[in-house]
């Protein structure tokens, strides 16, 4: 009888041992169920604590676009520190509005481009395009340059945008989307456009510094923001 005791004792002790292991283990399971969710397993914040903020975007800076040509040739257009104004025309393959713009550049071989700049046309890596749709697509008179560093670097938010760079200053004059060539060219023709005279500075010089400041604001012509809401 004594015998029977004590086995039965050993049995509840190892018992009793599993169920508080089983239990631990489980505790472990939802604890780290509970940092999963408030995404802070691993090292950092305790558990709870919320996950850090994403960073603002880094500010536009003057870069060289350094890419590959649609014949996967390896290329690089010097922007900053060039003798030339150069307008970056950032566009995609698969682009609705960025058509409009493929068929100008295509029909037209010398467009006007103010500040007489040089027009050169940034898409994306072949990962992100259709380099044979873009072989369709691309103008004989202007480069084309697959180049996504390129998008990062100038902070390009959508597609079709256009950026202009003063080489010379190696500074970005203006930057912004626009619906068509003739939007692009009322654009920038009043951003860049040279000041006058001392006697003849006045309304005109006006206009287009404020061109310009809205131009940097990413506001385009005919934005709603620039009309009073009665005369919507």
């Amino acid at each position: 009888m004594i015998v029977v005791v004590v086995v039965l004792t050993v049995v509840i002790a190892v018992l009793g041992l599993l169920v508080c292991g089983l239990l631990r283990s489980h505790a472990e399971i939802l604890r780290a169920l509970r940092q999963l969710e408030s995404g802070t397993a691993g090292a950092g914040p305790g558990p709870g604590a919320p996950p850090p903020a994403a960073s603002a975007p880094a500010p536009a800076r003057v870069a060289d676009v350094m890419g590959t040509t649609l014949t996967d040739e390896v290329v690089k257009v010097g922007v900053a520190g060039a003798r030339h104004n150069t307008l970056l025309a950032f566009l995609s393959s698969g682009c609705l509005t960025c058509q409009e713009f493929w068929d100008t550049f295509a029909r037209k071989a010398r467009l006007r481009v103010p500040g007489d700049a040089r027009l050169v046309i940034v898409t994306k890596d072949a990962s992100e395009e259709s380099p044979s749709r873009l072989r369709e697509l691309a103008p004989r008179s202007h480069p084309v340059v697959m180049s996504s560093a390129a998008w990062e670097a100038y902070g390009v938010p959508v597609a079709p945008y256009f950026v202009y760079v003063d080489g010379p200053s190696g500074q970005v004059r203006g930057r912004g989307a626009a619906q068509d060539w003739d939007q692009v060219v009322d654009l920038w023709s009043k951003a860049v456009s040279p000041p006058a005279g001392p006697g003849r500075r006045g309304r005109r010089d006006r206009h287009a510094r404020a061109d310009g400041e809205l131009l940097n604001a990413g506001i385009a012509p005919g934005d709603a923001r620039l009309y009073p809401e009665e005369e919507r």
